[in-house]
């Protein structure tokens, strides 16, 4: 009778376990995914995806790419290109094994989703917020892709940069760090949460986030903020420094003609600065550029031979 318990028991949890000898992770929508082998037939749907993807060293595995992917460029400038509202029948003959989106896909085209899984497809969904979670998202994408060994690879040497990094403000006395302003959005003044990537970019930069009590925006990495509350603390910011790209179309000379900002030291004295935002939003390898990029804003002779490393630009971590 024992024995017949055990071998039930055994039976529940072999089950439980999922396909025999598969692996299973666990997406940023909560969704379990099974897989017995790795994905080597693979569509991106956001670009942070694909960068990852390649800094992996994957290649021939990605067969198609985002329309907006655009790094690295000599690599994705002639993948076939997709988007998420397009006929799902264009995924579906292009016979991909995965398809990596972000949660909000998953949430706003549940139809699209399940016409891929009804065909076979699996669709995965992840989008770290933090540098904590961009770790784990490196490791569940080198799960994915068979490459575990490369990502960690990548975390080692983020982590080691990032030390390096850090060390050319450590001796700064707290007096002498700058006091930031980081806007995300201008037209409807909002900034960073300070868990995000950027706000992770410009306090390793050495810098102070002026902006640390903003709110959330939903489940984002956006904040709202307002003129009202950016001009109260008008004789506190010593740099406006802005991301500027598809979310952000903005100028230096947009931020210093907005009505009240005159009042802000920072634009009085000229300290408007513009970071590209595709360094300091995206998960990537290339977070560590937007760190130097902010670092030699804020600390010219410390950061001054930090140059925009080009050693993450390609095949790189592997």
């Amino acid at each position: 009778m024992k024995n017949i318990q055990l071998l039930l028991l055994v039976s529940l949890l072999l089950m439980s376990a999922g396909p025999l000898g598969a692996e299973q992770l666990v997406d940023d929508n909560g969704r379990q995914v099974h897989f017995s082998k790795p994905f080597s037939r693979i569509i991106s749907l956001y670009p942070a995806h694909t960068e990852n993807l390649f800094s992996l060293g994957l290649d021939a595995e990605i067969i198609g790419v985002a329309k907006g992917d655009d790094f690295p460029a000599s690599a994705v400038r002639d993948r076939p290109r997709f988007h998420y509202r397009e006929d799902a029948e264009k995924f579906i003959a292009a016979r991909p094994d995965l398809v990596l989106v972000r949660p909000m896909i998953m949430r706003a085209y549940p139809h699209f989703i399940r016409q891929l899984e009804e065909a076979g497809i699996s669709v995965v969904s992840l989008q770290p917020t933090s540098v904590h979670d961009m770790y784990d998202y490196w490791r569940r994408l080198g799960r994915l892709t068979g490459r575990s060994q490369e990502a960690e690879n990548m975390v080692s040497a983020f982590r080691q940069e990032l030390a390096a990094l850090r060390s050319r403000t450590a001796e700064l006395r707290p007096d002498q760090r700058k006091k930031v302003y980081f806007e995300a959005i201008h037209r409807k003044m909002k900034t960073f949460m300070p868990s995000s990537l950027a706000v992770f970019a410009l306090e390793s930069a050495g810098g102070i986030n002026i902006a640390a009590d903003a709110e959330q925006v939903r489940s984002t990495n956006i904040a709202y903020y307002g003129k009202e509350r950016i001009l109260a603390k008008a004789d506190d910011i010593d740099v406006f420094l802005a991301q500027q790209g598809v979310m952000n179309r903005v100028s230096k000379e947009v931020i210093r003609r907005e009505p009240g900002f005159m009042a802000l030291k920072a634009v009085r004295r000229g300290e408007i600065y513009i970071v590209d935002e595709h360094l300091v939003a995206r998960p990537t390898l290339r977070l560590l550029d937007g760190i130097r990029a902010i670092g030699a804003i804020l600390y010219p002779d410390s950061f001054q031979t930090a140059k925009v490393a080009e050693s993450h630009k390609g095949h790189s971590a592997h």
